[in-house]
């Protein structure tokens, strides 16, 4: 437990790097508890609210490690029930070819059981530089970021678990522009009230992504500039901003702009507010500024017009939610008593429905990685975590709260 008041008067001289150090490393009280177990030092609360989120015995270890430190575990993280495992993408791998093409780079996609720690890789061939993900039926929906040139667009890629060579583009373009490069991509169930603001004239036919989800459904994604930056993609032909699709009319709207760089994206529990972090405080080139944003914003859900009119969902009200204090919120999700998890540069932070920073997860601690920093992670059954560190994938075991799987 941190006292908030501790973090005031830190002694002199204090100085740390906002990417990678914990915070919670200056603190007298944790530097003095440096004798405790790890696991009472992963878990930090800053209220004691976040004590409810936690079991009698919560704990984190490490699930798979890579020994020559490959980014292997970076994004996505997509829970697979039939097959008990969690997909997930890498990080960005580039060849020694000087070239710059998008021949020279490459994203593997894998899947990790969460009982044994092992890992496989999966031959996705439709997806080429994969990111985030999510749930969408039994299915995986993918966002690829592409290449370079005009046949290599980013896009949505639906992907079946159980016969992963084939695939299926969901969306390509807005109105024939490329995308930038899409990060990530949650779908919304459909609004209260039978509200779902179409019109008769819906796309009616067979394909997978109409017929697997309630009609009224939507997919929202988000689309910074990465890939322009890593040198992979073209220049951008869009701004970065957050889009929402009705899959069942294909209508696709803007929802979101005035973004640096829109990372993660979701929902509350009952889908009344839209949470987008914003991660410009790392570039595309690996370059760190500490100045720029760290940020989640929240936004109202709001539905526009009715059965009878072309309307749909809209998102109004932008203010900070938060501010992260350590590298960037990447992944976010939310649990379903609507607190707010965030991949952040030392691990998970959590804070409440109203932005008060609760508590953290300081991801490390166990196998001498302190603060090893978290890009992406996914709640699965059982009050449990999986998190993506890059060269390593975490389990965090423990909560008292499950997540709010949309």
């Amino acid at each position: 437990m941190v006292d908030p008041s501790e973090h005031l008067r830190l002694p002199v001289p204090f100085h740390r790097d906002a990417f990678s150090d914990s915070f919670v490393s200056l603190l007298p009280s944790y530097k003095a508890d440096a004798s405790s177990s790890s696991s009472s030092r992963t878990f930090v609360a800053h209220d004691a609210s976040f004590l409810s989120l936690l079991s009698s015995t919560p704990s984190v270890r490490c699930l798979a490690k890579d020994e020559f430190g490959k980014s292997f575990a970076h994004e996505a993280g997509v829970w697979v029930e039939s097959l008990d495992e969690v997909w997930f993408t890498s990080n960005l791998f580039r060849d020694t070819s000087p070239k710059g093409d998008f021949a020279d780079v490459r994203v593997d996609i894998s899947a990790i059981n969460v009982k044994t720690g092992q890992v496989r890789a999966i031959d996705v061939p439709s997806v080429r530089a994969g990111n985030g993900a999510c749930p969408y039926g039994r299915y995986i929906l993918f966002c690829d970021q592409g290449g370079s040139g005009a046949e290599n667009p980013s896009q949505l890629t639906l992907v079946d678990p159980e016969d992963p060579r084939k695939g299926e583009i969901l969306i390509n373009n807005f109105y024939g522009r490329h995308f930038n490069s899409l990060n990530d991509v949650i779908v919304l169930p459909p609004p209260p009230h039978g509200h779902h603001a179409r019109s008769a004239q819906s796309v009616d036919d067979n394909t997978v992504f109409r017929t697997t989800l309630p009609t009224g459904s939507t997919i929202w994604f988000t689309d910074p500039t990465y890939g322009h930056e890593q040198t992979f993609k073209p220049a951008p032909q869009l701004p970065s901003q957050v889009y929402a699709l009705d899959p069942h009319t294909g209508r696709i709207r803007v929802v979101a702009d005035g973004f640096d760089h829109p990372n993660g994206i979701a929902f509350s529990p009952d889908g009344s507010t839209c949470y987008v972090t914003d991660t410009s405080h790392i570039h595309g080139t690996g370059r760190l500024d500490p100045h720029l944003q760290s940020t989640i914003y929240a936004f109202d859900v709001v539905w526009l017009g009715d059965e009878r009119s072309a309307g749909g969902p809209s998102l109004q009200n932008r203010r900070v939610f938060a501010f992260a204090d350590t590298g960037v919120p990447d992944g976010i999700k939310c649990d379903v008593l609507g607190n707010v998890y965030a991949g952040c540069g030392d691990g998970i932070h959590v804070w409440n429905s109203y932005g008060t920073l609760i508590g953290r997860i300081v991801l490390g601690v166990s196998d001498g990685k302190t603060g090893a920093g978290c890009a992406n992670f996914c709640f699965i059954p059982g009050g449990r975590l999986v998190c993506f560190s890059e060269d390593r994938v975490y389990l965090v075991e423990g909560l008292a709260v499950e997540g709010a799987l949309l």
